[in-house]
């Protein structure tokens, strides 16, 4: 298997989020395939670059496509975002699930349980299963410490919906930029 290249990155949030579905992430010993991703694109009312906000936390999103976005939720969780879009257009992506594969006797270490289903089933809980952590802000997904491997999964029957917790965002709440493997033991939430 190959990495993703550039190219694959520099496209809109909603192509690159359906697109990652059945991907391999991978972050030294473990890595897991992409279950549930969602998409924000820099119109998004529930982007945290809308309107072309640009803060220390969001800058990275207006590199060009391909690079670790890596913010916490609730002060004490991660969460491991894929930037999109071409330079100055602050698109990303959510990775929200991973059914893991390798290392998965180290992510039940780092997440203190032996319930496979419950270690990557989630944002927070699949960035502390990798070791994924604000040092990886602005990681190259071209490069080596994390990347998405290409991989090509026959008859893959992907879903969609609205967006988990987003609420705020108005309109855009009810938009479905929520991919995800149907019936999936390891996506974090069905919401129909």
């Amino acid at each position: 298997m190959k990495k993703l290249d550039r190219d694959f990155y520099l496209r809109d949030s909603i192509s690159v989020a359906r697109d990652l579905i059945g991907k391999i992430l991978v972050k030294g010993k473990t890595s897991g395939i992409i279950v549930e991703a969602e998409a924000y694109t820099h119109y998004d009312k529930a982007s945290h670059s809308y309107n072309n906000k640009r803060t220390s936390r969001t800058e990275i999103q207006f590199r060009e496509g391909g690079y670790a976005y890596i913010y916490m939720i609730y002060g004490m969780y991660f969460c491991f975002n894929v930037t999109c879009n071409l330079k100055d257009i602050p698109d990303a992506v959510l990775i929200r699930a991973l059914e893991p594969l390798d290392g998965v006797d180290l992510m039940k270490a780092r997440r203190k349980t032996d319930k496979i289903k419950n270690l990557c089933s989630g944002p927070g809980k699949l960035c502390a299963a990798l070791g994924i952590n604000k040092d990886d802000y602005g990681e190259d997904l071209c490069g080596n410490k994390i990347y998405i491997l290409d991989n090509e999964i026959k008859n893959l029957k992907i879903k969609s919906s609205p967006r988990i917790n987003i609420d705020y965002a108005e309109e855009y709440k009810d938009f479905l930029w929520r991919f995800y493997i149907e019936d999936n033991k390891f996506v974090s939430k069905v919401k129909a």
